[in-house]
C-alpha cells in the first residue's frame, strides 16, 4: 500500500484511471475464477449425489481439478483461504447449536466413556504407529486426530437410506460420531500451539489451555447474560434480516475474540453455538446460517482439493491406498474392542467398527489448521489428504455391507437390519412425537391434552414473549417459522407422529403441507381452519384431516390430535367431558403475547392469562411451603424444578432457588403475586436493637 490507502498505486495526488489500476483488472479474472468454480461445483455434486455419494467429494474433486496442481483454471489465491477459513468456523458453530452445557453434562458418561475412549487411543494408537514409522511426534499426532474422527453426515444418512439409524450398532456409531465432534475441539486449541513451540511444548500449551479456559468463561458469561436478551429484542422486530445479521454478528465476534488471545477462530464460534443451544431460539439460528456455512463449507473443501497435487498421483498413489488401508483397519479394530470391552456382543462391536472407520470432514479441517500452522510436511500432508480422500470413497460400501463383513467375522449370520426400535427406544421428543406449528390458543391446548397422555411432543412459534414465557414454564417451544424445512427437520418432523398446524394462516399452512409432501416424510398432518372453505384444497396439499372450527373448536381438535395419536377413544372421551364439565376453566389457561398473534387480533389485554415466575436467591417466597404462599387472586397450575415440570406438585414442598412457579390470573393479581413472591427479605437486626432498649 502507498500512504496507507487500501488502492495501493491506484490512490494519490494523481492517481491513474481504474482501467490502469492493476487491483481493478483483477476483477475480471476473479468473476471468471468465481464462475469456474460455481460452474464445476453443480456439475460435481449433482453427479455425486445421483451416486449417493457425500457432497463434499464433489468440492475436493473440484478444487482437485481446476487447482494448481491439475488444469491450473483457478489459482490457489490468498482470498479463497480467508473464505474457507469461514467454513470451518461456521461447522464449528453449527457443531456447538446441538450441544449444549447441560447437555454435555448430561451426557458425560458416554462423552467421557466410549466417545473419549475412542478418540483418546485411536490418537494414540495411530500416532504412535505413524512415530515408529519415521515421522515426527507432532506429524503423528495429528496423523492420529485424523484418523480418531468420523463423518456424521456420511454415517447418518447412509443408515437412514438402508433403515438402520435405530439399529443398536447404528445408533452406536452415530452418537460416537457426534461425540467426536465434541472431542475434535480440543486438537482446534493444541495442534496450533505444535507448530508454535520450540523445544518443549508444555509451557506453550498450558498457556494455550488457560486461554481456552478464560475464553470459555467469557463466551459463557456473555451467553448467558447478553445473548438471550439479545435475541429476544431482535425477535420481536420481526425482521428475517436482522436475525441473521444479528446470528453472523454473534459468531464472527466469538470468532474474533479467541483469535485475539492467540486461539483459533473455530474455537470462539464453537463455544458461541453451545451457548445459544441453550436458548429456545436454536433450530431458527440453525436453519438460518445453514446457507451461508454450506456455500463456504464446500468452498472450504475446493481448497483443500486445490493443495492435492494430482501430478504427484503416480508416485504416492500406493502409500496413500495402504494409509487408507491401514486407517480403516486401526479404526475399525479400536472401536471394535472398545465397544465389545462395553458389553456390547461381538457382531453388534464389528457393525459399530465398520460405520466408524470412514474417514470425516473434520480430519480435512485438522489438516487445514496443521498446515497452516507448519505442523505437517508437503510431502506428508499430500499422502494423508489422499488417503482421507480414499477412506471417504469407500466409506459408503463399507457402512452398506457392514452386514456381511460382521457375518464373516463372528462366522455366523448376522442380519442386514437389529429391529427396529419403538419411538419409546428414542429421546422424546426426536421420534413419535407429535410437532405442533403455532402455540397460540389451540396451540396450548393441544399441548395440554398431549401433556396429560404422556405423549411427547415440541411446538413452534413466531412469538418471542410467548415463546420466552413458555419455556421458562419448561414446555418444549422453540422460536422457529414451521414453513421452513430446516426447522421442521431440527424438530424431528420426519420421524414424528403426527404434525398439527393449529394456526390459522393459510398461507403457512400450505408452506408446510408443501414442504412435507415433497419430502415423503411418513407423517400425518392435521390443519386447522377457520371454515371449510379451504378443505378440499388443503386435502389435495396432502393434509391428513383438516379440522374447521367450531362452538367447541379447541375440544374437537384435542379430540382428533389424541385419537390419532393412538390414544384409546374412552380415554379420549373421558377428557373431553371432564373439560365440559369444568366449564372449559383449562382452555382459558393461556400464555398471552405482549402483540396479537395470527388469528388472535380480538384478544382482551385484561383477560386471565398464564405467567411464569422464576424464584431467585433472597426473594420472599424461598424457602416457603407451597401450600402457605401468598397468590392472592392466582392460582398455581405447575412447578419447574430442575428441568422436571410437576402438574399437581405437593402442598408441603419447599421453594428452592431456580424453582419456576406457574400461575393463573389476571395481569393485575399476576403483577401483585409477582412482586410479593419476589420481595427481597429485609434484615431485622436493626430494627430489633431500639425495642429492646425501649422495653428496658
Amino acid at each position: 500500500m502507498v500512504g496507507g490507502s487500501p488502492f495501493g498505486p491506484c490512490a494519490g495526488p494523481d492517481p491513474p484511471s481504474l482501467s490502469e489500476c492493476p487491483e481493478f483488472r483483477m476483477l475480471p479474472r476473479v468473476q471468471l475464477h468465481v464462475l469456474i468454480l460455481l460452474v464445476f461445483s453443480v456439475v460435481a455434486v449433482v453427479a455425486l449425489q445421483r451416486m449417493r455419494m457425500p457432497s463434499s467429494l464433489g468440492y475436493l474433486l473440484v478444487g482437485a481439478l481446476v487447482g494448481p496442481h491439475a488444469f491450473g483454471l483457478v489459482p490457489d489465491v490468498e482470498h479463497n483461504r480467508v473464505l474457507a477459513e469461514f467454513g470451518i468456523v461456521f461447522l464449528l458453530f453449527t457443531i456447538g447449536l446441538n450441544f449444549s452445557l447441560p447437555q454435555i453434562l448430561a451426557m458425560r458418561n458416554l462423552v467421557f466413556g466410549l466417545g473419549t475412549a475412542q478418540v483418546g487411543f485411536t490418537t494414540i494408537v495411530v500416532g504412535v504407529g505413524a512415530w515408529l514409522l519415521g515421522h515426527a511426534p507432532e506429524t503423528g499426532f495429528v496423523i492420529g486426530a485424523v484418523v480418531a474422527h468420523s463423518s456424521t453426515t456420511i454415517i447418518s444418512k447412509q443408515l437412514i437410506e438402508q433403515g438402520e439409524d435405530q439399529s443398536r450398532h447404528g445408533r452406536l456409531g452415530v452418537a460416537m460420531s457426534v461425540f467426536q465432534d465434541i472431542t475434535a475441539v480440543p486438537f482446534v486449541v493444541v495442534i496450533p500451539v505444535l507448530g508454535m513451540a520450540s523445544g518443549s511444548v508444555a509451557a506453550p500449551l498450558g498457556l494455550a489451555l488457560l486461554k481456552a479456559g478464560a475464553a470459555f468463561v467469557l463466551v459463557f458469561l456473555a451467553g448467558r447474560w447478553m445473548l438471550r436478551p439479545l435475541f429476544h429484542e431482535v425477535a420481536g422486530r420481526r425482521s428475517a434480516e436482522l436475525f441473521t445479521l444479528t446470528v453472523l454478528l454473534v459468531n464472527l465476534v466469538a470468532a474474533a475474540i479467541t483469535q485475539s488471545l492467540g486461539l483459533s477462530m473455530a474455537l470462539g464460534a464453537f463455544l458461541a453455538g453451545m451457548m445459544l443451544g441453550e436458548t429456545e431460539f436454536r433450530h431458527q439460528i440453525e436453519s438460518t446460517i445453514r446457507p451461508i456455512r454450506d456455500v463456504l463449507l464446500g468452498l472450504f473443501f475446493v481448497t483443500i482439493g486445490m493443495l492435492l497435487d494430482v501430478s504427484a498421483l503416480p508416485e504416492i498413489w500406493h502409500l496413500a491406498l495402504a494409509g487408507a488401508v491401514a486407517m480403516l483397519v486401526a479404526k475399525a479394530v479400536l472401536v471394535f474392542f472398545i465397544v465389545h470391552s462395553a458389553g456390547v456382543n461381538r457382531a453388534t462391536a464389528v457393525r459399530t467398527g465398520a460405520v466408524l472407520a470412514v474417514g470425516g470432514e473434520f480430519g480435512f479441517a485438522l489438516l487445514a489448521i496443521a498446515l497452516d500452522s507448519q505442523v505437517l510436511a508437503s510431502d506428508v500432508a499430500q499422502v494423508v489428504l489422499m488417503a482421507v480422500l480414499f477412506r471417504m470413497l469407500i466409506a459408503p460400501f463399507l457402512i452398506r455391507y457392514n452386514a456381511a463383513f460382521a457375518s464373516r467375522l463372528v462366522r455366523r449370520p448376522v442380519l442386514a437390519t437389529n429391529g427396529v426400535a419403538h419411538a419409546g427406544d428414542a429421546p422424546p421428543g426426536q421420534r413419535g412425537h407429535v410437532v405442533i406449528c403455532g402455540y397460540g390458543r389451540i396451540g396450548q391446548n393441544l399441548a395440554r391434552f398431549l401433556e396429560v397422555e404422556r405423549i411427547p411432543f415440541i411446538a413452534l412459534d413466531m412469538d418471542p414473549a410467548r415463546v420466552r414465557d413458555a419455556h421458562a414454564a419448561g414446555m418444549p417451544v422453540f422460536y422457529g417459522d414451521a414453513s421452513e424445512r430446516d426447522i421442521l427437520e431440527a424438530v424431528g418432523a420426519d420421524h414424528a407422529r403426527l404434525i398439527v398446524i393449529s394456526h390459522d394462516d393459510l398461507g403457512a399452512a400450505r408452506k408446510v403441507l408443501q414442504q412435507v409432501r415433497a419430502s415423503r416424510w411418513p407423517v400425518k398432518v392435521m390443519v386447522r381452519t377457520r371454515d371449510e372453505a379451504p378443505l378440499a384444497e388443503l386435502l389435495e396439499l396432502g393434509a391428513t384431516e383438516v379440522v374447521a372450527e367450531t362452538v367447541e373448536a379447541s375440544l374437537m381438535i384435542a379430540a382428533h390430535v389424541l385419537l390419532m395419536a393412538d390414544v384409546p377413544t374412552p380415554r379420549v372421551l373421558r377428557r373431553i367431558r371432564a373439560a365440559q364439565a369444568n366449564r372449559y376453566q383449562h382452555l382459558h389457561e393461556l400464555y398471552r403475547s405482549d402483540e396479537p398473534a395470527l388469528g388472535e387480533a380480538d384478544q382482551d389485554p385484561g383477560q386471565d392469562r398464564l405467567h411464569a415466575v422464576e424464584v431467585v436467591a433472597g426473594s420472599a417466597a424461598l424457602g416457603q411451603l407451597l401450600g402457605a404462599l401468598a397468590l392472592g387472586d392466582c392460582r398455581l397450575q405447575a412447578l419447574v424444578r430442575a428441568g422436571e415440570r410437576m402438574l399437581h406438585p405437593s402442598p408441603g414442598l419447599k421453594l428452592e432457588a431456580g424453582d419456576t412457579l406457574v400461575l393463573f390470573g389476571t395481569p393485575d393479581s399476576l403483577g401483585k403475586a409477582e412482586a410479593s413472591l419476589l420481595a427481597r427479605v429485609a434484615s431485622t437486626e436493626p430494627e430489633s436493637a431500639p425495642m429492646r432498649e425501649d422495653t428496658q
